[in-house]
């Protein structure tokens, strides 16, 4: 089976911070997570064009496979069912 890639992009909150735990407990061995910080101190130019590229307007924010995750588009509270939906943790 082929290596999923999830990105989180964050900005450093307390949400951002559960989300990310959140995706690393899902996480199995297929996924390869990649966490993105967005403030402006921490901030790469690879995170901030790809934040770019998936229209990432607000944080946390994850992306599996190159595609902005249903309760992010939503923006919605993202929950374990919702990345579970995504993929993330299919085996």
């Amino acid at each position: 089976m082929s290596k999923r890639s999830v990105e989180v992009f964050t900005a450093g909150c307390q949400l951002c911070d559960e989300t990310v735990k959140l995706v690393r407990e899902l996480a199995c061995s297929n996924c390869d997570v990649q966490v993105w910080d967005l403030r402006t101190e921490s901030a790469t130019n690879e995170g901030l064009e790809k934040a770019a590229q998936y229209g990432i307007h607000r944080v946390p924010a994850v992306v599996v496979n190159g595609q902005l995750a249903e309760c992010c588009q939503n923006q919605q509270p993202i929950s374990r069912e919702h990345l579970i939906a995504a993929g993330i943790g299919q085996g």
